[in-house]
């Protein structure tokens, strides 16, 4: 009867980084300029992956989707905390913050299922080189990220309905800068032990399998290329990961940190502090990791710039 008393929540107050009101300026033009160099790094790859067709394979076709993947998820959480902080204004609106939650969950979740394919993608051309051809066809590579698409919108799409059945009553504050799924569940006044447990079990599935091929097709990598009797050759073979490797050991390190570490260990500050780094570093630092550490990237952006240089 008492819940039944409550007044329903029909909007949240995003606390943000911080509640200070001498930080909110530094933190608008800190993001914002985070915000544009994500967004042009990353658009750059995609436009120089689309426009060089020499850049028409297997590898560079899952790199610009992770490069989409990154541009959608910075911009699902950024510019409504820019909004907040120019006008002064801490709230959103229950659907916003569900919608918000929903495209945080699939970008995510797509980033980390990207990552994966392109493991495999990595260990069939070292391991099987003469064979890559015929086994990443294109109809294969379409499939993968077809697969990678839709089980991350279904891992939302989970998530998210089990939220809505929820009752949100008088407490509507989340000490963060975007409406993500554990601090909305622990607003709730409804029971929500199914929410966590599909929680506990969709979560380490998600980034257990990913991460398991990840695992599987770098020893698989070392292993081939020890056999390798050239330094030369070893060293060509694992430059060709480098990039891969430095973007998945920043990604699970950060999604380590937010969401496996015992509660006991982190502390709200650190919890944003793991969100910043995975949801808005992370997507602006990619690009420059494939950019500066591969030559045909490298190679494709001068001559897009060059091209638009031209035609000034």
């Amino acid at each position: 009867m008492h819940q039944r008393n409550q007044t329903r929540v029909s909007e949240f107050l995003l606390l943000g980084l911080s509640e200070h009101l001498e930080h909110q300026q530094p933190l608008f033009v800190l993001f914002l300029v985070m915000y544009l160099v994500t967004m042009v790094g990353n658009l750059l790859i995609i436009l120089a992956i689309s426009l060089d067709s020499y850049l028409h394979t297997p590898m560079y076709i899952f790199l610009a989707n992770l490069s989409l993947a990154d541009i959608s998820s910075i911009s699902t959480s950024v510019p409504k905390m820019l909004v907040n902080i120019q006008s002064k204004s801490q709230s959103i609106s229950f659907g916003e913050c569900v919608t918000q939650m929903y495209f945080s969950i699939v970008f995510v979740v797509i980033d980390n299922f990207l990552l994966g394919v392109m493991a495999y993608d990595r260990f069939v051309a070292i391991c099987y080189p003469l064979s890559y051809v015929t086994v990443m066809r294109p109809r294969l590579c379409t499939l993968l990220m077809a697969i990678s698409w839709v089980l991350s919108n279904v891992v939302a799409l989970t998530h998210t309905l089990l939220l809505v059945q929820l009752t949100f009553c008088a407490a509507n504050t989340i000490p963060h800068f975007f409406c993500d799924l554990a601090p909305l569940l622990n607003l709730s006044c409804s029971d929500t032990i199914i929410n966590q447990l599909v929680m506990f079990i969709l979560g380490p599935s998600v980034i257990a399998v990913p991460f398991g091929l990840i695992l599987f097709s770098y020893i698989c990598i070392v292993f081939t290329v020890l056999k390798i009797s050239s330094i030369e050759g070893k060293w060509k073979a694992f430059s060709t990961c480098g990039s891969h490797l430095s973007v998945v050991t920043l990604f699970y390190g950060t999604i380590v940190g937010v969401y496996f570490l015992p509660s006991s260990i982190q502390s709200v500050n650190n919890e944003k502090i793991g969100a910043v780094l995975f949801t808005v570093v992370t997507p602006m630092v990619n690009p420059f990791i494939y950019s500066l550490r591969n030559k045909d990237i490298k190679r494709a952006l001068m001559k897009l710039i060059n091209k638009k240089m031209a035609s000034l």
